[in-house]
């Protein structure tokens, strides 16, 4: 039996994403979820259906106890149906044991089989991804609706069981009284017309609670990674407050949500109790008539005792359920966003030529440091993304390639997008710097190096071992701008694109910076967005924008000479970079 158990309870640890038909809605999701893992449902089914009509054998047992023994004078029987009854309380609590650490084990797969499709398809969207949803639905589907549709799956055991085990007792009670019978057998209609309405009502309230719940889980998240911001400019009270003010309104919605909740929950136990006392009513009238027997009064009671069970979980998983399609609506939706995919019929290495973006007129030449520099920085940023392909198929060319005929693999692995943004993970320094890469020591203290972090690491404990916090939020903004760079230098790409690589640093450590990247990328392209009069110099091309489009190019020098606006541009820059250096 053991033997028997283990097998149908092993499932392949291979894992697969979902189809598309699998996201097609939130019950073809939990099919997906359920067929993931068939055999372990089987055995779910199968013990929750043997738990569950085992529960209808000791008041049978202890009907014949009462005729065969009591009422008959009987000792010798009396003892032998109590240790029948004895036997089948153990049997049952074996096989409740059994029943619940399989559904736990059912529950627990499908949480991490929907966590790990929601991480990879993430991870698939990449850098498009805070465009399309904000980080505080993300954690939400990957926390509450992933629990809650793991949740649903227990219809799958003891729900199964409960529709077996209801109609056992039926059958059983037709047996001793037709009519019996037939007062069980009407309580299921009544049962979703009294339930249903509330089922529906918690879908309908659920989908707004949720809508907030991602709401609020986004300002929190932007509370957290802001705080040091906050401190700085003394705005946290203002913030604390319209916090608790969405949190109050999250409140208001949960209430609206728990109120049909409740009546489900109290007609989970009102109902059967009422079943109860119909059933034993009508039971004693028919026996006081001689229609039935005394043992048969027990057992009438016992197995109406007994219906409690599954008349609960009848109603409780028809509130998972109806709480389960909000959140698979969610990850579904989540699941179903677009990625742009390669098309396999056009796919082209490009060699070293230039970078052009038709959009703004800017041509960045193969192996040069060249500097974007515009009045308002977010002009600049959008050409670094066109050019990394971040909207997908802006039109942009790599020598003379159209970007959306490239691999996206190979697009990925030759050109890095280094945002001055991007997350840090937690994990050691050697995991963050390496990222998907294998490690190499030598490489990543060169890296580091490169973006003048060797004292970063030195100051830690640990060195290359030592733990960062997620987010990096136990470095300074200059220290995590560093490791940031020093990632993207390890990644050794043709072209880095890198947004403000210098921008939280000091002078000194900026001229070091810029003059070690310069070497270390000698004859690859670069491309930074900058304003420092510092980056500028050094850069062997400067394309200036106006308005999003490309103004003037050239050197540094040959700029400041035929360029007006350049040199003021430049000359508000140097004022800055002077208070810098007072600074320090």
């Amino acid at each position: 039996m053991g033997r028997v158990r283990e097998w149908l309870d092993r499932t392949p640890e291979t894992w697969a994403p979902p189809a598309a038909g699998d996201l097609a809605g939130p019950f073809r999701f939990m099919y997906w979820l359920v067929r993931s893992q068939s055999r372990r449902v089987v055995l779910g089914a199968v013990l929750g259906t043997c738990w569950t009509v085992g529960l209808a054998v000791p008041p049978w047992v202890l009907a014949r106890a009462v005729d065969e023994g009591l009422v008959a004078g009987d000792t010798a029987a009396l003892v032998g149906w109590a240790l029948v009854l004895l036997a089948i309380t153990v049997l049952n609590a074996l096989l409740g044991i059994a029943r619940h650490r399989t559904m736990t084990k059912i529950r627990m797969d499908a949480s991490f089989r929907s966590v790990r499709a929601t991480v990879w398809h993430t991870s698939r969207l990449g850098a498009s991804l805070t465009r399309r949803v904000s980080a505080g639905e993300v954690v939400t589907v990957g926390i509450s609706d992933v629990y809650t549709v793991a949740q649903a799956l227990t219809v799958t055991g003891p729900g199964v069981g409960a529709v077996i085990a209801y109609a056992v007792v039926a059958f059983v009670l037709f047996t001793i009284s037709p009519l019996l019978a037939a007062v069980i057998l009407a309580g299921v209609p009544l049962l979703a017309v009294a339930v249903g309405p509330f089922l529906h009502r918690i879908e309908r309230t659920g989908g707004e609670y949720r809508v907030h719940q991602g709401r609020l889980t986004t300002r929190l998240v932007d509370v957290l990674a802001g705080l040091r911001v906050l401190n700085g400019l003394g705005g946290k009270a203002f913030v604390a407050e319209r916090y608790g003010q969405e949190s109050q309104s999250l409140v208001g919605h949960g209430y609206r949500v728990a109120g049909p909740t409740s009546w489900v929950g109290a007609l989970s136990g009102g109902l059967p109790a009422l079943f109860l006392a119909a059933v034993v009513w009508l039971s004693a009238r028919m026996a006081a008539a001689g229609t039935i027997t005394i043992g048969d009064v027990v057992a009438v009671y016992g197995y109406v005792a007994v219906l409690v069970v599954p008349v609960a979980f009848f109603i409780e998983g028809g509130s998972d359920i109806a709480r389960a399609r909000v959140a698979g609506r969610r990850i579904i939706d989540l699941l179903n966003l677009p990625v742009a995919e390669d098309d396999h019929d056009v796919v082209t290495t490009p060699g070293s030529g230039p970078l052009a973006d038709p959009v703004s007129g800017v041509i960045v030449r193969p192996g040069l440091l060249t500097a974007l520099v515009a009045t308002q920085s977010a002009e600049a940023i959008a050409v670094v993304e066109r050019l990394g392909n971040l909207p997908a198929d802006a039109g942009t060319t790599w020598a003379g390639v159209r970007i959306a005929d490239v691999a996206r693999e190979e697009f990925r692995r030759r050109l890095v997008v280094a945002d001055n943004d991007a997350e840090v993970f937690a994990g050691t320094v050697r995991d963050i710097v390496t990222g998907r890469l294998e490690p190499d020591d030598s490489r990543i203290r060169a890296a580091l190096r490169v973006a003048v972090a060797e004292d970063v690491v030195e100051a830690l404990p640990d060195g290359l071992d030592a733990e960062i916090a997620a987010g990096g939020s136990d470095l300074s903004g200059g220290q995590r701008q560093r490791i940031r760079l020093a990632r993207a230098v390890y990644a050794a790409p043709d072209v880095l694109l890198a947004v403000e690589p210098t921008s939280a640093v000091d002078a000194n450590t900026e001229a070091a910076m810029i003059d070690r990247i310069r070497e270390a990328r000698r004859d690859l392209t670069t491309v930074v967005t900058t304003t420092s009069p510092l980056v500028l110099d050094r850069a062997d091309e400067v394309i200036v924008l106006v308005d999003g489009k490309v103004s003037a190019a050239g050197t540094h020098t040959e700029l400041l000479r035929g360029d007006s606006s350049y040199r003021a541009l430049v000359s508000r820059a140097q004022d800055g970079l002077d208070d810098r250096t007072a600074d320090e």
